[in-house]
C-alpha cells in the first residue's frame, strides 16, 4: 500500500480484481440520480429506532382499549409505521392489508378509522417509493461495474455470521407478545383487557418483523459468498460515527459521500470490531445505530483510502470493501459489512452543510469560553496550576433528573396494562440513564483525565485526548487507541441561554478540561485518590430499578 500524491492512500495493484473498473463520473451520478425523492425516510434518527417501536406498541394497545380496532386489527395498524423506516419490503405486501382491516373493522369510530387509514396509506406509499427506487440502483451500480465481478477475500469467503442477533431478538418478542396477548385473564378492567392484547399482538408483530429481517440480512450475505460478484473501485474513510463513508472514485475532497455502512475489520484469525453495532439492531438500520445521527463532523474522520467494493450497493444492501489500511506500508484490510447500505440523501447532504455552519459558530464561541476558562484558571491560583480538577453533575443533570420523576409521578395515576407496561419500561431506562445522568464526575491530575462510570472509573492520558466538545446538551471526550468515547447529555436551550446571558455548566466544564489539555502548566500538580474519582454507579441503578419496579408491581 502507498500514499498517492493525491493524499489518498492506495491499495497495490496485485490487491485490486483485474479489469475493475473505478466508479467515478457519470457512473456514481447516475446512482445518486436514483436515489428517492427527499420526503421519504431513507436514513432516521437513531432516536427514532428507539422510540417507534415503543410508540407502536403503545398506540396499538390504545386503539384496542377504546375500540377502535378489535386486538390483531389494532397491531396491524400501527405496524406499517414501524415497517416505512426498518422494513419497507414488509410494509409495500402488508401496508394495503392493514388499510383494508381499518375500513372493515373501524365502523365504530369512523372518523379516527379514516385518519389511520390515510395514515396508513401513506406509510405505504412511502415503503413502495423507497423500494422500487432500489431497482434503478442495482441497474445503475451494474452498469458502472461493466460485467466485471470477483469472488470474496478469501477470510470471510465461508463466514456468514449475519442475522445470528436478529433472530435470537425477534424470537424474545415474538414470545414476549404472545405471553402479553394471552394473558388476558389477568386484567380486570374492560379496557385493559381489550388492550392488553392489542398490544401483545403488536409486540409479536414487532418480533416477526425483526425475523424477516435477519431472514433478509442472511439471505442477502449468502449470495456475496456464492458466485463472483460485481466489484467496483471506490474510495472510503471512517466517519465521526465511526462508520464507512464510500465516495466516488474520483471525489479525492471527499466532498459527497455516497453511502455509508457499518463495518468490522477481519483479519482471517478474528475479528476487530469497528463499530459497536455488531450484528443486531432493530432491523433495517438500527444494525449500524451508531451513526445514525447522520452529523457527518469532518473533526475526527479517518485518512481517504482507496477500496473494492464487492457486491451491488442499493439501499439495505449487504456488500464488503477490500480496502488500503489506514497507515502507509501495511497490508490491506478487509471490512465486511455488520450493517446494510444506507444512501446519503441531498437532504442529508443539506443538513451536513448547515451542521457544518453551526459547528463554525460553536467552535467559535467554544474558543472564547477556552481562553476566559483559562484565565480564570491562572487568576484563582496564581501560578496557573491546580492542586486537582473535578467537574460533576450539576444543575441541568437534576433538573433533567426532576423532570423524569415529574413525569414518572403522572404516570403512577394510570392503571392497568398502560401502567405496567409505561412504568416497567421507564423503570428500566432510568436504571440505565438517571446515574450516569445525575452521578457523573471528570477528576483530573497531572496523568489525565478519571471518568466514572457503572462498573468503575477509567482513565485517559492527556496526550491521548482527541476532542472535548459540547454539541446542543451533549458534553463528549473522545481519546484515541481503545477509549471509548465519553459522553452525557443533558436538556439545554441555547436561545434562552443567549438571551439571559448565561454560560451552560456543559460549555465550562469543556473550556476548563480543553484550556488544561492545550496547555500543560495548566494541569494539576498532583495525583487523584480513588475517592476524588467517584464510585461504581451501578449501585445507584440497581436500587433505581428495584425501586422502580416496587413502586409499579405493588403499589395501588
Amino acid at each position: 500500500m502507498s500514499t498517492g500524491s493525491d493524499g489518498v492512500l492506495r491499495l497495490p495493484d496485485a490487491a485490486i480484481p483485474e479489469g475493475c473498473r473505478s466508479w467515478d463520473g457519470e457512473a456514481a451520478r447516475r446512482w445518486t440520480g436514483a436515489l428517492p425523492s427527499r420526503w421519504v425516510p431513507v436514513r432516521a434518527h437513531l432516536a427514532l429506532f428507539v422510540a417507534l417501536p415503543l410508540v407502536t406498541v403503545a398506540g396499538a394497545g390504545l386503539l384496542g382499549e377504546y375500540g377502535v380496532l378489535p386486538a390483531w386489527g389494532a397491531a396491524l395498524a400501527v405496524l406499517p409505521f414501524v415497517w416505512v423506516v426498518l422494513r419497507p419490503e414488509a410494509a409495500r405486501i402488508l401496508a394495503p392489508v392493514a388499510v383494508g382491516v381499518v375500513l372493515a373493522y373501524g365502523e365504530a369510530s369512523p372518523v379516527r378509522s379514516l385518519a389511520l387509514g390515510s395514515a396508513v396509506v401513506l406509510a405505504w406509499a412511502l415503503s413502495l417509493a423507497r423500494v422500487t427506487a432500489r431497482g434503478p440502483q442495482r441497474a445503475a451500480a451494474l452498469i458502472a461495474a461493466d460485467g466485471v465481478t470477483a469472488a470474496l477475500p478469501s477470510s470471510v469467503a465461508g463466514r456468514l455470521e449475519r442475522g445470528r442477533f436478529l433472530f435470537g431478538a425477534g424470537l424474545l418478542l415474538t414470545v414476549a407478545g404472545g405471553v402479553v396477548g394471552a394473558a388476558t385473564g389477568v386484567w380486570e378492567d374492560p379496557g385493559d383487557a381489550a388492550g392488553a392484547p392489542a398490544a401483545g399482538w403488536c409486540l409479536a408483530g414487532l418480533g416477526l418483523t425483526v425475523l424477516l429481517a435477519a431472514a433478509l440480512t442472511r439471505h442477502r450475505a449468502a449470495g456475496l459468498r456464492g458466485a463472483p460478484v460485481p466489484v467496483l473501485r471506490v474510495l472510503v474513510r471512517e466517519s465521526a460515527e465511526v462508520e464507512t463513508e464510500v465516495f466516488a472514485a474520483d471525489d479525492e475532497g471527499a466532498l459527497r459521500p455516497l453511502f455509508t455502512v457499518a463495518t468490522r475489520v477481519v483479519d482471517g484469525e478474528g475479528d476487530d470490531d469497528k463499530s459497536d453495532g455488531g450484528d443486531g439492531g432493530d432491523a433495517e438500520g438500527a444494525e449500524d445505530a451508531e451513526g445514525a445521527e447522520d452529523v457527518f463532523d469532518d473533526e475526527r474522520v479517518g485518512p481517504l483510502r482507496e477500496a473494492v467494493l464487492f457486491g451491488v450497493p442499493y439501499d439495505g444492501a449487504e456488500v464488503v470493501l477490500l480496502t488500503a489500511a489506514e497507515r502507509a506500508g501495511e497490508p490491506p484490510v478487509v471490512e465486511v459489512g455488520v450493517g446494510a447500505v444506507r444512501p446519503v440523501t441531498e437532504w442529508t447532504l443539506r443538513r451536513r452543510s448547515a451542521a457544518a455552519r453551526g459547528k463554525a459558530r460553536s467552535e467559535a464561541r467554544q474558543e472564547e469560553r477556552r481562553v476566559a476558562a483559562a484565565d480564570q484558571v491562572r487568576r484563582e491560583t496564581g501560578t496557573g496550576a491546580v492542586p486537582a480538577g473535578r467537574w460533576r453533575a450539576g444543575w441541568p443533570d437534576w433538573f433533567a433528573g426532576l423532570l423524569a420523576l415529574v413525569y414518572a409521578a403522572v404516570l403512577a395515576g394510570d392503571s392497568g396494562w398502560w401502567r405496567m407496561i409505561s412504568g416497567l419500561g421507564l423503570t428500566l431506562v432510568a436504571a440505565l440513564v438517571l446515574p450516569r445522568r445525575l452521578a457523573w464526575r471528570v477528576t483530573a491530575d497531572r496523568e489525565g483525565l478519571w471518568f466514572n462510570g457503572l462498573r468503575g472509573s477509567r482513565q485517559l492520558p492527556w496526550d491521548e485526548i482527541r476532542t472535548v466538545r459540547t454539541k446542543a446538551g451533549e458534553l463528549r471526550v473522545d481519546g484515541t487507541g481503545d477509549f471509548p468515547e465519553w459522553t452525557v447529555h443533558t436538556p439545554r436551550w441555547a436561545w434562552l441561554e443567549r438571551r439571559i446571558g448565561l454560560v451552560h455548566p456543559y460549555e465550562r466544564t469543556a473550556a476548563e478540561i480543553t484550556a488544561m489539555w492545550r496547555d500543560p502548566q495548566l494541569r494539576p500538580t498532583e495525583l487523584s485518590t480513588p475517592a476524588h474519582r467517584g464510585r461504581a454507579m451501578w449501585p445507584l441503578g440497581a436500587l433505581i430499578a428495584a425501586a422502580g419496579a416496587a413502586a409499579v408491581l405493588f403499589l395501588p
